[in-house]
């Protein structure tokens, strides 16, 4: 029956459009890139049909690249239970969900099949390293715990902290005493709050081990992207874990993802969560990966920086999918979409019941 009613809907109309994503501050540095400033300018599409649906989501395909699907029926193109079909259709991977489930009356986390809980743990992803800024006269690690006391006040409870400052930003002894202080003071302020740690691929397996022998106490909940991802470095940390953390998690998979690999290393154990962007592999690629994951026993946290639409995304495809025990937050507003259906209250983001992904577009977007 949904194909059938897909069938009755070709695509009439496709428009690109570009919004604007305020954070709540300036986002400083990680172990690898520089400032990351106030908030990006975002390219979304909206597919609109002869019936008068529409839906829309992030689309990142320049307009000169993107395929003419004028005219193309919406079951040539998409399949509810599959994600798309066509690979010319992938560019509007989010806009065809939305639009699906707006034709099917359904939110896109039942299309999925609804394997996960609508109120999922959402962690904080924008404590960067401010303590290091500004460059002429640095705030220290006051400006970390303002921070967090911010971002506990907007409802989350764990916090992401970024470490690694000595990759790049200070002398690597007195890069990982500051991860190390920036980790306890948070331990300390935040007693009760789940933290993880990522590093960028900003220290190598040595060092690395080093900082966990300081805070091994702090009961991480994961490490993430310690270092380029590889079996031998893996090994030594999934033996430090077992012995001093043993209920900390491996999270990779977010930088230049090869996904065998990265099954690979889940299937020997190194690899616990796997971190591959939303809008990197698209909602699709996520469908058809997360059997052999699941297969796996391990879990999954799609990758969501940047942009709060895609911590919405990454909470559709928790609630859909399931093996997702926490969602990347992106603490932001955008002024052309509405993005309270989806409240943030003690930890937990809650999914909406509503077709699609359940956000308007503002139709004064540019």
């Amino acid at each position: 029956m949904s194909h059938d009613e897909l069938a009755r809907h070709r695509i009439c109309r496709i428009e690109t459009r570009k919004i604007e994503i305020r954070y709540p501050r300036v986002v400083g540095l990680n172990a690898r890139l520089g400032i990351h400033g106030a908030g990006p300018t975002v390219q979304v599409r909206e597919v609109l049909t002869d019936q008068g649906a529409r839906g829309w989501g992030l689309s990142r395909k320049p307009p000169e690249e993107m395929p003419d699907l004028t005219g193309r029926r919406l079951s040539e193109l998409f399949d509810p239970a599959v994600g798309v079909t066509a690979p010319e259709a992938l560019p509007l991977d989010l806009p065809l969900h939305d639009l699906a489930g707006a034709i099917l009356g359904e939110p896109c986390y039942r299309m999925m099949g609804a394997a996960g809980p609508t109120a999922l743990p959402c962690y904080d992803g924008a404590i960067y390293m401010d303590d290091l800024l500004p460059e002429e006269r640095p705030r220290g690690v006051a400006a970390v715990l303002e921070n967090c006391a911010a971002d506990w006040a907007l409802g989350y409870r764990a916090f992401k902290l970024k470490i690694g400052r000595g990759n790049r930003w200070m002398p690597p002894e007195e890069g990982l005493r500051r991860d190390i202080e920036v980790t306890r003071l948070v331990r300390e302020r935040y007693p009760d709050a789940a933290l993880l740690v990522d590093a960028n691929d900003g220290y190598t397996c040595a060092g690395f081990l080093r900082y966990l022998d300081a805070v091994a106490d702090c009961a991480l909940y994961w490490v993430e992207e310690p270092f380029p991802e590889n079996a031998d470095d893996l090994a030594q940390l999934r033996t430090f874990l077992w012995r001093r953390s043993p209920r900390t998690l491996i999270a990779d998979g977010e930088r230049d993802p090869d996904i065998p690999l990265l099954l690979d290393l889940a299937a020997q154990g190194l690899v616990d969560v796997l971190l591959m962007d939303v809008l990197g592999i698209g909602l699709t690629a996520w469908r058809r990966w997360m059997p052999a994951i699941a297969e796996l026993g391990v879990g999954a946290s799609p990758h969501a920086w940047g942009d709060p639409l895609k911590t919405r995304y990454a909470a559709q495809i928790a609630a859909g999918l399931g093996r997702v025990a926490t969602i990347e937050g992106v603490p932001g507003s955008c002024a052309q979409v509405d993005l309270a259906r989806y409240p943030l209250a003690e930890g937990l983001l809650h999914v909406p019941d509503a077709p699609g992904f359940g956000l308007r577009l503002d139709g004064n977007a540019a």
